[in-house]
């Protein structure tokens, strides 16, 4: 399914890039606009819009349709909350429902610390 997706995406993009390189310059950018060229009448240049228009709107559509299928399978994790670990000897382990802000209150200083001369 996922590689059927990605084809179609493909042959999107390749139409897309096609549709657009026909279409007539409006001048501008590069100074290289104007002058005749292919399909340049009117009738032709929208026809050509609205093709862009459809393959942009069915590229749009491939790209949503993959992200959400590469986030399916995906394991819900948060940073919010600390997944339970092994700590250290001396340090208390965080608490399962705890928040990850409850734990680092907890290691933190009580105040800022000055700098000692020796």
């Amino acid at each position: 399914m996922l590689t059927v997706i990605i084809v179609i995406h493909l042959l999107l993009v390749l139409a897309l890039i096609g549709v657009v390189l026909l279409q007539k310059s409006e001048g501008g950018g590069l100074g290289i606009g104007g002058g005749g060229g292919f399909l340049t009448t009117r009738g032709s240049s929208n026809v050509l819009t609205k093709t862009t228009a459809i393959l942009a709107g069915g590229f749009f559509l491939t790209s949503l349709f993959l992200s959400i299928i590469a986030g399916w399978g995906r394991q819900e994790r948060s940073i919010i909350r600390p997944q339970p670990t092994s700590s250290a000897p001396g340090e208390p382990a965080p608490a399962p429902g705890g928040n990850i802000l409850d734990a680092l209150k907890q290691k933190a200083p009580s105040g800022p610390q000055v700098p000692q001369s020796q």
